[in-house]
């Protein structure tokens, strides 16, 4: 049974009671499994008039749903998808670090780890190389902007037109270096490089002197949520060299959607 707390507890100790009402209906129909209104109302000893308009509330925004035929109230698969994702979100730094630190081993460079924070990434690992002569600005907790980055123009090439555009459209887009991108036709030729390769770059568009190859993470419903890059000094990172890092990315790209999802 959910442990309902009387009234004055709930007023001492949660500063919004129908929250507390909600999470118990919530937590009631996990523990009970599917259940009729008057089970509910006694079994939290709760008005029977409120715990229906929590009900309807629930299910307008599809938390529960109601059995036509037995009238019983049970949770929807929203609940599950949500725990899911936090599962997930606590998972993938520990599923991506010994392919990051593959990849460093691989290369003898930094590689990062993002995740998207509305029109920014934010880094959420990185591994330093052993033998990188260069240190770059980025470090975990950091955010960067999307459109001026290789983990940004990653995670926007695996997005739709409407979505590419609100982003851009709510950026502060700032010619950062002499090669970031600010036209916003130029910058949607370039995601549809990304998606023909599988891979975006960024040509010293947000740091002079650093190049970036970067891939994304999709979830398990496709949308891009993560993504990670190899960074290195411009003079390292030359086209050539870019072409033989491809493969390793788009290895570990593969290697962490399937393991993660």
């Amino acid at each position: 049974m959910a442990n309902l707390t009387n009234t004055s507890d709930v007023t001492d100790k949660n500063p919004i009671q129908v929250a507390d009402r909600i999470f118990a209906v919530i937590e009631e129909l996990s523990f009970g499994g599917p259940m009729g209104l008057m089970d509910l109302s006694n079994s939290l000893s709760l008005n029977k008039s409120t715990v229906h308009r929590i009900l309807n509330s629930l299910i307008y925004m599809g938390y529960v749903k109601q059995d036509a035929a037995t009238t019983k109230y049970s949770l929807s698969f929203k609940i599950w998808e949500i725990a899911n994702q936090m599962l997930s979100q606590l998972d993938i730094v520990d599923i991506a670090r010994p392919h990051l630190k593959d990849l460093v081993k691989q290369t003898g460079e930094t590689v990062h780890l993002v995740q998207i924070d509305g029109i920014n990434a934010i880094y959420i690992d990185k591994v330093e190389s052993y033998n990188n002569s260069v240190r770059l600005v980025s470090k975990v907790g950091k955010s960067i902007p999307l459109y001026c980055s290789g983990v940004g123009k990653a995670l926007l090439a695996s997005m739709g037109e409407s979505d590419v555009q609100r982003i851009w459209n709510e950026s502060t887009i700032k010619q950062l270096t002499p090669d970031t991108i600010t036209d916003y036709a130029q910058f949607l030729l370039k995601l549809e490089e990304c998606r023909t390769r599988g891979y975006a770059l960024d040509d010293e568009e947000n740091e002079l002197g650093v190049r970036c190859i970067a891939a994304c993470i999709r979830d398990y419903k496709g949308k891009p949520k993560y993504a990670f890059s190899i960074s290195a000094p411009a003079g390292r990172m030359t086209d050539e060299r870019i072409t033989e890092l491809a493969k390793s990315v788009l290895d570990t790209k593969s290697k962490l959607e399937a393991e993660w999802n």
